[in-house]
């Protein structure tokens, strides 16, 4: 009896990162523009974590890139700057994205 409530209890530690962080940038409107899994307005996350896999200067252009905006790296359609997300979030955010597989 206590080994299936000790596994629900581990499954949902394990899982809360990751659905917090969706539920972070639900909201804060990033959901608006990019989903986990597909292009909207923006790429996806997991396409943007699979260009920066590698890269080890990725977090901090994911942090400046959503507190600032920008343009031309994914085509023609600006990113909106994100100034009102604490750093914190941001961060948490960064780390997030970039973890997608």
């Amino acid at each position: 009896m206590r080994k299936p409530l000790l596994l629900a209890l581990l499954l949902t530690v394990v899982a809360t990162p990751a659905m917090a962080n969706l539920q972070l940038a639900q909201k804060n409107n990033c959901t608006a523009c990019h989903a986990v899994d597909k292009k909207l307005v923006g790429p996806s996350y997991k396409d943007v974590a699979a260009k920066y896999a590698g890269d080890k200067g990725a977090e901090a252009k994911m942090i400046a890139k959503i507190k600032a905006g920008g343009s031309g790296v994914w085509g023609p359609i600006p990113m909106p700057p994100s100034p009102q997300v604490s750093d914190s979030d941001v961060k948490a955010l960064a780390k997030w994205v970039l973890g997608q597989k």
